[in-house]
């Protein structure tokens, strides 16, 4: 692969599970040094892909291989009468860093986001995230003046 391949971004099919649930777990390791189910998380993945309701995954493909990928779900806004998207499970193939991957994967979901009247495109970042958070500014997201919180259910 050269440095002006071109890259792609289509909706995620059956074919790209195996993938997307490796990033996964890579991301998850890489980011918070969590251990995932690879079966659990296959098993996720594919789940999405099945059912839009659950959310729409996103690859990004150079020279027909699957370079990131990123998962669209969704949450109703009562307040501003609109559905915002919220990106998550972000990954980018180390061998594909610093290559407008990510940038890439982004607009092509905003894009989808205008065309769906979305009110509002949402994340996560860990806190100590810099490169993440310079990345997502430069592409025209800000901070929020809200924190997470959060109970685990267990089953």
């Amino acid at each position: 692969m050269n440095s002006t391949s071109p890259i792609t971004v289509r909706p995620a099919k059956p074919a790209d599970v195996a993938r997307i649930a490796f990033y996964n777990v890579a991301m998850a390791w890489e980011t918070e040094k969590i251990r995932l189910n690879a079966y659990t998380v296959e098993h996720g993945v594919k789940a999405a892909i099945e059912d839009p309701a659950k959310g729409h995954y996103f690859v990004a493909d150079i020279e027909g291989s699957a370079a990131g990928c990123l998962l669209i779900t969704h949450e109703w806004s009562d307040w501003r009468n609109g559905d915002i998207w919220w990106i998550q499970s972000v990954y980018v193939d180390p061998h594909h860093r610093r290559k407008g991957v990510f940038k890439a994967l982004y607009q092509y979901v905003e894009a989808k986001a205008r065309e769906a009247g979305v009110v509002a495109i949402r994340l996560y970042v860990e806190r100590e995230n810099s490169a993440g958070k310079a990345t997502y500014e430069k592409l025209g997201m800000s901070m929020t003046h809200y924190d997470v919180m959060q109970r685990d259910i267990e089953r």
